[in-house]
This record gives structure tokens, C-alpha cells and sequence, in this order.
């Protein structure tokens, strides 16, 4: 059903008992990890690699939380080849979009 994300890592790792508390801790993910993510071109045109390390890095498991693994091997690769993952970085702002589109999708069909 979904490209990046997937249902079944999101109720394992936030449990199926609480969808308030997953509705929150998505919420999140979008305000703070995707938000800062799609935000790296500001940097790399600064060349500011430890704030894009900084920010890959700290979205790593929020994006295993969401299933998100194939987001998150980009995340990995920029990581490995800071100052030569431009590219890398467009393909990562392709997949934040339909993460962002999935995710809300979740959440509207969340009770």
C-alpha cells in the first residue's frame, strides 16, 4: 500500500493499543525529522557538513521506526560522503516528499 513507509514497523515499534500516542510520535517525526531534512540544501550550499551529519544521523531511527529503510540507506550513504552527496541528497528530498504524503495518509486512517 505504501512505497517508503510501512504499517507494520510503525505498530511495532509504537504498539497498536494507543493510536493517540502514534498519532503524536508521527507527528513529531513529520514536525522535527522530515522538517530538518528537507531543509539540507541550505547547508550544503553553506558546505556546513557537520549540521548535515548532525541532522542525517539524528533521523536515522525515527525513519526505522517508520519502515522508512530504504530513507534511511540514503541517509547512511550522505553520511559515509558528506562533502560529495548532492545527488544523494536529491533523491533523499524525493523520498521525504512521499514519506510526508504517507504518513499523513496513516494518519487519517488511524481511529
Amino acid at each position: 500500500m505504501y512505497k517508503f513507509i510501512s504499517e507494520h514497523s510503525i505498530y511495532q515499534y509504537f504498539g497498536d493499543d494507543d493510536p493517540e500516542m502514534i498519532r503524536e510520535m508521527i507527528q513529531i517525526i513529520l514536525d522535527t525529522n522530515v522538517k530538518d531534512l528537507q531543509e539540507l540544501d541550505d547547508f550544503f550550499d553553506k558546505a556546513d557538513f557537520p549540521t548535515i551529519k548532525k541532522r542525517c544521523h539524528k533521523a536515522k531511527p525515527s525513519m526505522s521506526y517508520i519502515g522508512a529503510l530504504k530513507t534511511r540507506k540514503v541517509l547512511e550513504d550522505i553520511e559515509a560522503d558528506l562533502e560529495h552527496s548532492q545527488e544523494k541528497n536529491s533523491e533523499l528530498k524525493e523520498h521525504l516528499e512521499e514519506i510526508e504524503k504517507e504518513l499523513n495518509q496513516f494518519l487519517k486512517a488511524l481511529p
